[in-house]
């Protein structure tokens, strides 16, 4: 498998100014000679561009992106901290980093991005679009922006707008960092206990019920030491090592900004512009985008199908659950 990872740079105009960006992105395999085959993966929150590494179970011989037969292409979303343009990276305009005057950006500057970097690649239409979470808003923002640049298009766990329970769920997260006495600081560690009590809180939208109660057994006579409290306190330890508070604030305000509708008339009059064949997958458990936004997709999107899956992960299924997407995705792509 080849896998390249590369940086591109781009000025977009941004709250009334050129903005500088670099983009980080990998690809796998080879475009082929008449550009046909080419994949594209958008990544969630706070994941990264090499897709091969969360969202293993989606690549190989057999599987929805097989690197042996496809250019398969994977942007980091401006904001991020894995090679993107974000908040710790240097302002030209200062000489100093960005961090809390990081510009506002929305989902169609990101798709703007990415689409110079489609363009930079030699690819016109790219045959298949797949991306869950934010990653399918950022998708579904690209259809409705640009809808012949994608043949057909996966849309796991998303929406046609940040709902307004979204939004509030962001706030709190947000309200966390901000309780952090040294947010306000210009280093590159601001917010960073506050950004662990936020993934905290995020972990009890990303599961269900059911998954705390069956992997987080304590025994009868225990009073202290549960197994529940020491769970949400790794998730927050772990995603600290790896990620800033800067990053994670500016990108769900990136994502409350999620609305097709805008200036567009309406969602509906929107959404009835895809061109894409789209597959729409939701999960039954999940409370952070429940079921009835992805049949709002798929009752609004021509040439479209919809699917639901079971798994006791709820938001999280759309990294889990491979092996369930992985074949309503042939079975689609086989449809076409």
């Amino acid at each position: 498998m080849e896998i390249y990872s590369n940086r591109i740079g781009i000025k977009l105009e941004v709250e009334g100014r050129n903005f500088p960006f670099e983009i980080a992105y990998h690809t796998y395999g080879k475009l082929n000679e008449d550009a046909s085959n080419a994949k594209w993966v958008f990544h969630a929150l706070t994941a990264n561009s090499d897709a091969a590494t969360w969202w293993s179970g989606l690549f190989g011989p057999d599987k929805i992106l097989d690197p042996e037969k496809d250019f398969i292409i994977c942007a980091n979303m401006p904001g991020s901290c894995y090679g993107s343009v974000g908040p710790l990276s240097i302002n030209p305009e200062t000489g100093k980093k960005y961090y809390h005057d990081f510009p506002q950006l929305t989902l169609q500057d990101i798709v703007k991005c990415f689409n110079l970097l489609k363009s930079h690649l030699g690819i016109e239409t790219i045959n298949l679009g797949i991306g869950g979470s934010m990653g399918g808003s950022v998708l579904l923002e690209w259809n409705v922006l640009f809808p012949d640049d994608f043949k057909n298009s996966i849309l796991i766990a998303t929406s046609a707008y940040e709902s307004s329970w979204g939004k509030a769920i962001h706030t709190v997260h947000k309200m966390a960092i901000e309780t952090d006495p040294t947010w306000k600081n210009d280093q590159d560690d601001a917010g960073i206990h506050g950004l662990e009590a936020a993934r905290g809180v995020g972990m009890l939208f990303y599961r269900t019920y059911e998954s705390f109660n069956q992997a987080q057994i304590d025994n009868i006579n225990s009073i202290n030491n549960y197994k529940s409290d020491s769970y949400i306190r790794y998730q927050g330890k772990k995603l600290i090592n790896r990620f800033n508070a800067f990053s994670y604030y500016f990108l769900l305000n990136s994502l409350d900004t999620h609305n097709i509708g805008r200036g567009r008339g309406s969602v509906i009059n929107a959404l009835t512009k895809i061109k894409s064949h789209s597959l729409i997958i939701g999960i039954n458990s999940d409370i952070l985008y429940p079921k009835e936004e992805q049949k709002f997709l798929g009752d609004h999107i021509p040439n479209s199908e919809l699917e639901f899956i079971d798994s006791e992960y709820g938001h999280d299924g759309f990294l889990i659950e491979t092996e369930k997407i992985n074949a309503l995705s042939k079975k689609f792509l086989n449809n076409r």
